[in-house]
């Protein structure tokens, strides 16, 4: 059942990605420019927080199998109608669908793991599926290259779309909810209101503001940079670019495992969960922030994205824990949906910014110094983020008031 989430992760990421590699060189950077590029990524994540707000509700609701079902469909029909855009304002409106259903991935992931496993594996479950998102990264630039030099942009839209039609038909012939969690997902939602007056939802919330756009930053524009700064091409771009994304592989799978052995160990849960993300967060933000200092060739360039995606995917395999540590199962997605509010957000003015600052920066002092500027600013936006989370979050232990409130409601159905 795992492999479903992983998968669909996989896909996630190669929709996500395609129409960023596509734009980086050749006729689609010739339409679309840094500014508007920026823009158009803007769109993606003010669709992903508005769909944010509802999609871990409906999924709790609906159950795991329709739920998720129901988001591939929607982010696959999205990402094939790239092939008939034309215009910025076309990919736009795109990207605003792909947004809304790619939303859902994480959700109905989470609520997945949370059914087939334990508070102890679901560290490095939550990993594993993850990890789907490095190799979706891993996989776009050589694919999405291949396709589109072999085939032109509009095929590899609509090949990349056939995939996820075909993971939809296998998931919903085989997906179902184990025994000893049936009662579970039968159990009262919690209110979206209820949910955001607790201190762990909302600082939740706020610590994804600073930390995600991280991810996204390097996802949406590692294209970009190597052609700007490096001079590559996307044939370059297509075998070396995904080695910061391998790392994130890596970083996934270890970071569950780090935490899971020193639970072994004796550490209680919720500390080894602060332990690993302090450790995997600050080493994130401290990569990008003394990276001005250490980049100096395309190899060092790589190398430090790759410290730094290693960094965020171990600190996102323990953060993906959190809810399951916290609220009732019932409210797990509903959570992280809320939660990923916060990601959309920062994801929608970071790109904005981030594309605002290379152009004027390029236009004044080169591309160099433009995105040593950026990788400061999102280096002290991680050092923000990983603070939130060890100082103001509060403990990873379970909040009896909600855990009451769903036996109180369910009994009362």
């Amino acid at each position: 059942m795992l492999s479903f989430a992983l998968v669909a992760t996989i896909l996630n990421y190669v929709d996500r990605l395609a129409f960023n590699y596509l734009s980086a060189t050749g006729e689609l950077r010739r339409l679309v420019p840094d500014d508007s590029f920026g823009y158009i990524a803007t769109a993606f994540f003010v669709a992903y927080m508005l769909s944010n707000m509802v999609s871990g509700f409906i999924i709790d609701k609906l159950g795991t199998r329709l739920g998720y079902s129901l988001c591939m469909a929607f982010w696959t029909t999205a990402a094939i109608l790239h092939a008939f855009a034309r215009l910025p304002l076309h990919f736009g409106i795109c990207r605003f669908l792909l947004g809304l259903g790619e939303a859902g991935n994480w959700p109905s992931a989470i609520k997945l793991t949370g059914e087939w496993f334990t508070p102890e594996e679901r560290a490095t479950a939550t990993g594993i599926f993850n990890s789907g998102a490095a190799i979706g990264a891993v996989v776009a630039p050589p694919l999405i290259a291949w396709l589109g030099t072999s085939f032109g942009w509009q095929a590899a839209f609509v090949t990349i779309g056939i995939a996820g039609y075909l993971w939809l038909a296998l998931f919903w012939f085989t997906y179902y909810t184990p025994a000893h969690a049936l009662n579970a997902s039968k159990a009262a939602i919690v209110p979206p209101l209820t949910l955001i007056k607790t201190r762990f939802v909302c600082w939740f919330a706020l610590s994804k503001v600073f930390m995600d756009p991280i991810w996204y930053f390097i996802t949406f524009w590692i294209g970009r940079y190597l052609v700007d700064v490096h001079g590559w091409g996307l044939d370059k771009i297509a075998w070396y670019a995904m080695i910061p994304f391998i790392c994130a592989d890596a970083g996934n799978v270890l970071g569950g495992l780090f935490t899971q052995l020193i639970i072994k160990k004796g550490v209680p849960v919720h500390r080894a969960r602060k332990i690993a993300v302090g450790i995997f967060g600050s080493t994130l933000a401290l990569s990008l922030v003394l990276g001005p200092l250490i980049i100096s060739t395309p190899a060092t360039a790589i190398g430090l994205l790759s410290v730094a995606s290693f960094a965020y995917a171990a600190y996102t395999g323990n953060s993906m824990a959190f809810p399951a540590d916290v609220v009732p199962p019932s409210a797990t997605a509903s959570v992280w949906g809320l939660a990923s509010v916060g990601a959309g957000l920062g994801g929608a003015i970071c790109q904005s910014v981030s594309g605002y600052t290379l152009k004027t920066l390029a236009e004044s002092r080169g591309y160099t110094v433009a995105y040593n500027a950026v990788f400061t600013g999102y280096g002290l936006m991680g050092l923000i983020g990983v603070c939130i989370v060890l100082f103001a979050i509060g403990p990873l232990v379970k909040d009896e008031k909600l855990f009451s409130y769903v036996r109180e409601a369910t009994c009362s159905k």
